[in-house]
C-alpha cells in the first residue's frame, strides 16, 4: 500500500495461537515480505492499537526456530539509531564479543575479595543476561570499574600521598583554644577537630575536606588547625574566594586567636602598595603566623617563612592549580584542609573528592534557628513583596534573588535590571540595590560592604549572594523562578538570612508551577538538613543537571548513578 507519497505500508494478516485475528503492519520497510512466507509462525513485537481491527505496529519479528538473540531472553534497548534496528545491533554486539573476548582483567588480583565477576563475562552478561541475577552482577562490577577510575583519577590528580610534616599536639593547647572562645562547641565540631588533630600528628600530608551546611561552624575549627600549627612554630595561610569573605575571615579569626597570641595577617589585592609590601615582610619574617587572603596569596612576590597548613574555602571556586600554587609556598609539603559549605551526598563526596578524607559538620551549634520556607506560585507573588516591606519596616534586610538565565550573562543582566526597576516602583519607600554579574569583582565588594553597613535595605541580585557573607539584620531573601536552581543551591541561599539571632524567611517563587516543580521545591519547606536536601537534589534532577560541586561539574557515568551507588562506592 502507498496511503501517501514517500510512504510504503507493508500489510500482513495474521492470527496467533488462540485464533484472534491481527494486522502485522511495517512502514518503508517492503524487504519483509521476502522474508516471511503464507502457513510460517513468527514471533513478534510492537506497539498494539486498535483501528478497523487490531493493528500491530512491528518492532522487531523473528522467524519460529532460527537461533534467537532476542526471543525469551532480557534484551538490552540501545540508543536509537535512524535506519538502524535493535535486531542489527544486537547481531553486531553479539559478533563484537565472540571476536573481542576474553579479555584481560584489570581488577583480576582483587576481584574474589570484592566478589566480583570476571570482566569478560560482566560484559557479555550485560549484553546477553543469561536471567536477572546475572544482569545485577554485571551492573555491579561494571559500576565498580567506573567508580575505580574515578577514584585513581581524584589520587592523580592530587599528586598521591605525600609525606609532610608531623605536628607535635597537646591536650592543654586544645583545653586552652576551647576556654578562650566565646561559646561552647557542638560535639560535632569537637569531633572534627579530633580528626583534624590526628592527621597533623601523622607523618603523611593531612588532605582532609571539611564539610558542613551553611552556619555550623567550620571557621572556628579551620582556626583550631592554624592555631595548632603556629603551636609548632609554623604558619598557617586561608584562601578565601572574594576580598569581602577574606576580610570576614581575617575578622573572625582574629577574634579566636589574637587572643591566644596568634597574628593574624590580610593580603588582598586592593592593598596600596605600601600596605601589601608591609604584609609580606611579616610573613617572610614570621612576625605574623597566620594569612587570610584571596589569591593575592598565590601572586608573584609573596612567601612565607615556614608555611605548615594551607585551607581553603570553598573548594568549587578554586581550580586545582590555584591550590597547588599554594602549596608550592612550602618548604615541605604543608597539610591541607579544604572548606566546603555546599553538602554533598556522601556518594558524590566520595567520588568527587576521592582525593581528601571528608569530616561532616552536622549539627548546628545551639540558637541557631532554622529558616522559615514557603513556596508561592508566580501568580502570588506580590505577597511576597508585601513581607519585603512589612521587614523593612521592622529594621530588617531583604536579599531578592532574580532569575537565572544560563545560557548569557547578558539575558541575566536585563532580567535583574527589569525586576530591579519593577521593585522600584512597587516599593519607593525602600532603599535598594542592583548586584549582578557584570560589575567588576572590587565594585561587588563594596555593593556587599554598603549592604552589611545597612546603607540600604534590599538588594536584588543576579548572581548567587556572596557564600558565607555574614549580613546580620538580613531577615528574608525572595528567589524569582526558584524552579531554575537546584536544592542544595537554594538552601545555600536561604542560609544567607537569619544570621543575626533574627527569624530567618525564605519565600521560593515558582515561575512554572507544574506538580514536579511543586514537589521539588516543596523539599525545602519540610527540611532544614542540608545533606538531605543535596540527596534528594540527586534523586530528583540527577547528577548531570546538578552543578556546583567542583569547577569541572559531575563526572559522566556510563552506568552509576551517584544517587544509589553509596554502598558501591
Amino acid at each position: 500500500k502507498t496511503p501517501k507519497k514517500g510512504m510504503q505500508l507493508v500489510q500482513v494478516r495474521a492470527q496467533d495461537a488462540w485464533g484472534f485475528r491481527v494486522t502485522l503492519v511495517w512502514f518503508n520497510q517492503t524487504w519483509v515480505l521476502s522474508q516471511i512466507q503464507e502457513g510460517e509462525t513468527l514471533i513478534v513485537t510492537g506497539r498494539v492499537q486498535r483501528r478497523n481491527g487490531v493493528q500491530l505496529y512491528v518492532e522487531h519479528f523473528e522467524n519460529e526456530g532460527t537461533e534467537s538473540l532476542s526471543t525469551g531472553r532480557i534484551v538490552p534497548i540501545y540508543p536509537a539509531k535512524e535506519g538502524i534496528g535493535q535486531a542489527f545491533l544486537r547481531r553486531t554486539v553479539h559478533r563484537a564479543l565472540e571476536t573481542a573476548l576474553p579479555l584481560p582483567d584489570p581488577l583480576e588480583p582483587y576481584r574474589e575479595e570484592h566478589r566480583l565477576l570476571p570482566y569478560s563475562e560482566a560484559l557479555r552478561q550485560i549484553h546477553f543476561p543469561e536471567d536477572e541475577e546475572a544482569l545485577k552482577q554485571a551492573l555491579l562490577r561494571l559500576k565498580f570499574d567506573e567508580y575505580v577510575l574515578l577514584e585513581l583519577k581524584a589520587l592523580l590528580d592530587a599528586g598521591g600521598l605525600v609525606l609532610g610534616r608531623s605536628f607535635k599536639v597537646e591536650e592543654t593547647w586544645t583545653e586552652t583554644f576551647k576556654k578562650t572562645l566565646p561559646f561552647p562547641l557542638t560535639r560535632a565540631q569537637e569531633r572534627v577537630m579530633a580528626e583534624i588533630a590526628q592527621d597533623m600528628q601523622s607523618p603523611r600530608q593531612m588532605a582532609r575536606l571539611l564539610q558542613g551546611d551553611v552556619g555550623s561552624g567550620k571557621t572556628v575549627v579551620a582556626a583550631f588547625a592554624l592555631y595548632l600549627a603556629a603551636m609548632n612554630g609554623a604558619q598557617g595561610a586561608l584562601m578565601a574566594p572574594t576580598e569581602i569573605l577574606a576580610k570576614q575571615h581575617h575578622q573572625n579569626l582574629t577574634r579566636y586567636l589574637f587572643p591566644l597570641g596568634v597574628r593574624v595577617e590580610l593580603l588582598l589585592g586592593s592593598m596600596t602598595p605600601k600596605e601589601r609590601e608591609g604584609a609580606i615582610e611579616r610573613l617572610l619574617s614570621g612576625e605574623a603566623q597566620v594569612a587570610v587572603g584571596t589569591h593575592a596569596l598565590i601572586q608573584e612576590g609573596v612567601g612565607f617563612k615556614d608555611l605548615g597548613l594551607a585551607v581553603v574555602d570553598e573548594e568549587h571556586r578554586f581550580g586545582v592549580l590555584q591550590r597547588r600554587a599554594l602549596l608550592k609556598l612550602a618548604k615541605v609539603p604543608p597539610d591541607v584542609l579544604v572548606m566546603s559549605a555546599t553538602p554533598i551526598p556522601r556518594s558524590l563526596a566520595l567520588t568527587l573528592y576521592g582525593d581528601l578524607e571528608v569530616s561532616i559538620l552536622d549539627e548546628m551549634p545551639p540558637g541557631r534557628k532554622p529558616v522559615k520556607t514557603k513556596v508561592l506560585s508566580h501568580r502570588l507573588r506580590l505577597q511576597a513583596y508585601a513581607f519585603a516591606r512589612e521587614e523593612v519596616r521592622k529594621g530588617h534586610q531583604v536579599f531578592v534573588v532574580a532569575p537565572a538565565i544560563e545560557e548569557s550573562e547578558e539575558l541575566d543582566l536585563k532580567a535583574a535590571t527589569a525586576l530591579y526597576e519593577e521593585l522600584k516602583g512597587l516599593l519607593p519607600e525602600v532603599r535598594m540595590a542592583l548586584l549582578h554579574g557584570r560589575m567588576p569583582a572590587r565594585e561587588k565588594d563594596s555593593v556587599m560592604e554598603a549592604f552589611r553597613k545597612g546603607e540600604f535595605d534590599l538588594l536584588v541580585s543576579t548572581t548567587v549572594v556572596e557564600v558565607g557573607v555574614d549580613i546580620p539584620r538580613a531577615s528574608l531573601i525572595i528567589v524569582e523562578n526558584a524552579e531554575r536552581f537546584g536544592l542544595a543551591q537554594l538552601h545555600q541561599l536561604r542560609g544567607r538570612v537569619g544570621r543575626g539571632g533574627l527569624e530567618g524567611y525564605a519565600i521560593l517563587i515558582a515561575g512554572e508551577a507544574s506538580q514536579k516543580t511543586l514537589k521539588r521545591l516543596k523539599v525545602l519547606e519540610e527540611s532544614g538538613d542540608g545533606f538531605y536536601i543535596a540527596e534528594m537534589d540527586l534523586k530528583l534532577r540527577g547528577p548531570g543537571e546538578l552543578r556546583g560541586t567542583r569547577q569541572s561539574g559531575y563526572p559522566e557515568l556510563k552506568l552509576g548513578d551517584l544517587s544509589q551507588d553509596t554502598e558501591v562506592i
